[in-house]
């Protein structure tokens, strides 16, 4: 069997037979030409990542119900955990928990639409939530692992991971505040929305002074959720999600920093070597492309050991555009790259999807045929072309073969070792902004 990772946790095990199987469906459903050539067994473990990495990254065979439920199923299979009724806990930001009766073979989205339906939150609204696989801190705070994909299964998610501390939580999973006032036209959307500003105050994830803190208890006192909603969205860091402390190299290697991600850009607040804090943003369409990668160290064990989870090392690294002739690789070396890769997709997609007239209501249909439907507004949005694979050093400029005017890749890398960054580990950026290649 080949062991699959899927965001740098082992999703399930497969053996030759099933991938074989999945292939001739890719290629009877979608064509010859669209799906990616299959790897022969003798050199397959070499090559079974960058097609697995080729197939998620096109945006119709990605998308595809027959290459998520493939995964879901395995998933469901290597977990040995059988189809049957449960009942799964889901936190809401205010630590309130929402128990839900699925199946353990439900999908996310059919654990987050009954979610929404036990809290009469309206169909049209659900789009604006999703579902996050949260660590809960010792101070009742969460650490944020990733937003759940279409390709698994949440109960399977959370129960493998056999820790009390992994919880699922609901939150609003947009990044323009002015997609609030849809939610707050609601009363059970105006309650979820009210719930987690609170909860991001209490956390200090949004910075608040006296007289504002004044001004938001009296407004809680009078249960005025809505002006409480309207005052928060003036403060710092509104709608921001806030990571674990990390490490960086920018501006120097080995600078402790505190990112945040939100209006459409990573906020550092970085501690430089000599205690001093410095603070600075980087803009989301001035990012070139991005990769997460993850560094395992060669053990000294049997070679089918798996290495422990503290030795893992994920890197988010994206190229970004200094100034007009100048781009430069920044690093961050956290556990939460994936979590981080994700809201940098999530910020573009969402600013493709305004770019082009649509909304967050239409973004997703609902499901014909078991299917999730994308809306015309995301299907416009064509996948970038690959850039070229960048030298071992990883200090790479690498060459886009055509301008950067399409949607970034949807999967997420995950390289093996990090001198293996191969061109499919590579984000490119269809927001990045309006600079010729002569510029570059």
């Amino acid at each position: 069997a080949y062991n699959i990772h899927v965001n740098g946790v082992l999703h399930c095990r497969v053996r030759y037979s099933q991938l074989l199987g999945l292939h001739e469906q890719l290629r009877k459903e979608y064509g010859a030409n669209v799906v990616p050539a299959f790897p022969p067994k003798k050199i397959f473990t070499l090559t079974l990542e960058k097609y697995m990495q080729a197939v998620r990254q096109d945006p119709t065979l990605g998308g595809s119900e027959t290459f998520n439920s493939f995964l879901r199923k395995a998933q469901q299979e290597t977990q040995q955990i059988p189809t049957e009724e449960v009942v799964l806990e889901v936190m809401l930001s205010n630590g309130q928990k929402v128990k839900v009766t699925i199946l353990t073979s439900d999908q996310t989205e059919d654990v987050l639409e009954a979610v929404a339906s036990k809290l009469d939150l309206p169909d049209d609204l659900v789009g604006y939530f999703s579902l996050f696989l949260v660590r809960e801190t010792k101070d009742g705070a969460f650490s944020f692992v990733r937003k759940l994909q279409e390709f698994e299964l949440p109960y399977v998610s959370v129960t493998s991971l056999h820790n009390a501390e992994f919880r699922i939580i609901l939150r609003k999973s947009y990044w323009d505040s002015s997609y609030d006032d849809d939610v707050m036209e609601h009363h059970v959307g105006l309650n979820l929305l009210y719930a987690q500003t609170v909860s991001d105050i209490e956390h200090r994830w949004i910075l608040v002074n006296k007289e504002q803190h004044r001004q938001l208890k009296s407004l809680q006192e009078k249960v005025s959720k809505k002006e409480f909603i309207r005052l928060a969205q003036t403060l710092k860091y509104y709608g921001y999600l806030k990571f674990d402390p990390c490490v960086t190299d920018f501006p120097e290697k080995g600078c402790h920093v505190v990112v945040s991600a939100g209006n459409n850009e990573l906020n550092f607040q970085v501690r430089l070597p000599n205690e001093q804090i410095k603070e600075g943003s980087f803009k989301v369409t001035r990012m070139r492309c991005w990769r997460v990668t993850s560094s395992v160290p060669m053990s000294n064990g049997p070679s089918g050991s798996s290495p422990g989870k503290s030795e893992v090392k994920l890197e988010l690294a994206f190229e970004y555009l200094m100034s007009k002739d100048r781009l430069q690789w920044v690093t961050i070396t956290s556990p939460q790259a994936i979590m981080l890769s994700i809201c940098l997709q999530s910020m573009v997609d969402e600013l493709m999807v305004k770019k082009s007239g649509g909304s967050i209501r239409k973004m997703f249909r609902r499901r014909a045929n078991g299917a999730l439907r994308r809306s015309d507004s995301q299907q416009a949005v064509k996948s970038p072309p690959l850039l070229d694979s960048p030298d071992t050093s990883r200090e790479p400029m690498a060459k886009l073969s055509s301008k950067l005017t399409s949607v970034s890749l949807r999967g997420i890398s995950h390289s093996s070792s990090a001198n293996e960054v191969g061109a499919n580990d590579f984000h490119g950026n269809y927001a990045f902004e309006g600079i010729g290649d002569e510029d570059l």
